[in-house]
């Protein structure tokens, strides 16, 4: 390149050295800027370093001169704390497979300085963590996200594993139509909202276990015309346990009073609870009655009981006569 445009590059260089390896704990003097300066070719005097400076701030970069110390970045965009909380969300995820989340960790570290990145290199780790197989999941996400977005009916194939770890397609690779509404993360799993035709009922589908999707030439029936004026996603997804479909039901439960916190976590803030006495209270909610309902019931032991309505009972008794 000709010396006339690197030196048009200086002031960006300058910037990208300050934005990679500069930040509080580490300033970077006038005296290194200049040498890297000349390791691009860049011939430069102090005069001229401290004229980008300011034309940098003023151009809105937070850039803190510390006398002989040097230079900084002061502030980003993200802060340091900040990138700590999406690097641990990311980890932790589990439907993110192992790989797309060094990846995506990698692009988070180049949001701050080097010497503060190798703090978010601590990662966390969680004893015997399964993370998500399907690599694909992460261009899956993007896809659905766009029918959503253009409100079209996507194609998609959709499989699960065999005892030997196989995947098999269902219906024997048969295409399922549907049309998308909402993307949600219940027990760890990311899920597609849709309204499946076949079916003709909103219906979830586990995004890792999606295949071959393609964005249809169709337009998707409007929400409230296939699931009722009422329908809410928020509300839709709280009242279902890992996605599992069913009847929808409004239950009475007898809780022990320690289980309010797990309760409220589960339906909210906004739940219908009732005190009984100082030792329990009754809730009354709409749930989804599934055996992932009932394993929720029941991991709490007797703390816990379903009392109404008389056939959800008696289906929660004969799900556990099958143990």
């Amino acid at each position: 390149m000709p010396k006339q445009s690197q030196q048009k590059l200086k002031i960006l260089y300058i910037y990208k050295l300050l934005f990679e390896k500069s930040d509080e704990e580490n300033p970077i003097s006038t005296k290194d800027i200049i040498a890297y300066l000349e390791e691009k070719g860049i011939s430069a005097e102090r005069k001229s370093v401290y004229d980008d400076l300011e034309n940098l701030r003023a151009f809105g970069a937070d850039i803190i001169s510390n006398g002989k110390a040097g230079h900084y970045i002061a502030s980003r965009t993200f802060e340091l704390a900040e990138l700590k909380l999406l690097v641990d969300c990311v980890q932790a995820n589990r439907f993110i497979t192992e790989k797309k989340s060094a990846q995506l960790i990698k692009k988070l570290e180049s949001l701050t300085s080097s010497n503060l990145a190798r703090s978010l290199q601590r990662q966390v780790y969680i004893a015997n963590r399964v993370k998500g197989l399907n690599e694909k999941v992460y261009y899956n996400t993007d896809a659905l996200h766009e029918a959503i977005t253009r409100r079209q009916k996507i194609a998609f194939q959709y499989f699960t594993y065999t005892p030997d770890k196989q995947k098999m397609l269902k219906r024997d690779g048969s295409d399922y139509i549907a049309s998308p509404y909402a993307l949600t993360v219940s027990e760890e799993n990311y899920y597609l909202v849709a309204y499946y035709e076949k079916r003709q009922k909103i219906t979830n589908f586990r995004v890792d276990r999606m295949e071959n999707i393609r964005i249809l030439n169709e337009s998707a029936p409007d929400l409230k015309s296939v699931a009722g004026e009422n329908f809410d996603i928020g509300a839709y997804a709280k009242k279902h346990f890992n996605m599992f479909t069913g009847d929808m039901k409004t239950v009475t439960l007898s809780c022990k009073a320690s289980l309010i916190n797990a309760v409220i976590d589960r339906f909210g803030e906004k739940a219908v609870i009732i005190p009984e006495n100082d030792e329990f209270f009754t809730l009354k909610a709409e749930v989804n009655i599934s055996p992932a309902f009932f394993s929720w019931v029941f991991m709490f032991g007797g703390d816990m009981k379903i009392t109404a309505p008389s056939d959800v009972v008696t289906e929660f008794k004969q799900t556990l006569n099958q143990f």
